[in-house]
């Protein structure tokens, strides 16, 4: 077995990704506070291509060197839009026809692995603060939050391996099924 070089896993440009077919999944980052969570938030979209990444709140923007050093470039290729709050980024998302689903522990979620995403359904799912999580009053606006299954001592991942997860499973469905 051999690694590959770079040049040899035939990647695609930054055009070629803005113009290529997304997953149909926004990922809404509320009040998200450490710019290399941020980074590898948007690496990890660009990995699946995550139709958007909505920054709200106090999550830093790029451009900026620590979102750049985990990103590695991907700021430049997934889309991004910044909102004052995630209320109003979900309230977006909600009035243009997205399902809103919370990456939170909550009375009633739905574990991750038992939910099966419609194919013709637009979906977006909010990962919230590394202390706080998502709102309550976000999640008072989503349609219903998935909750990632934990068999150990902590009750939280850190949010870029959350979204990692969550990102997955609707990609896995969705794209690779």
């Amino acid at each position: 077995m051999r690694k590959l070089r770079t040049i040899e896993m035939q990647r695609l440009s930054v055009q070629e990704f803005r113009a290529s077919e997304k997953l149909p999944l926004v990922v809404v980052l509320d009040d998200v506070r450490s710019l290399y969570n941020v980074g590898s938030l948007f690496r990890t979209a660009d990995t699946f291509r995550v139709e958007a990444l909505y920054l709200c709140g106090i999550t830093a923007t790029p451009p900026h060197a620590e979102i750049h050093k985990t990103a590695l470039g991907a700021e430049e290729s997934v889309v991004w839009k910044h909102f004052p709050t995630a209320l109003e980024a979900v309230g977006h998302l909600k009035g243009t026809g997205y399902t809103v689903l919370g990456i939170e522990q909550v009375e009633g979620s739905q574990p991750l692995q038992c939910f099966a995403p419609d194919p013709q359904q637009r979906y977006a799912v909010v990962l919230g603060n590394e202390v706080k999580g998502v709102h309550q009053e976000v999640i008072d606006l989503c349609d219903g939050c998935l909750e990632i299954p934990q068999l150990g001592t902590k009750h939280s991942l850190n949010v870029s391996v959350a979204g990692a997860l969550a990102i997955w499973e609707f990609a896995r469905q969705l794209i690779f099924r």
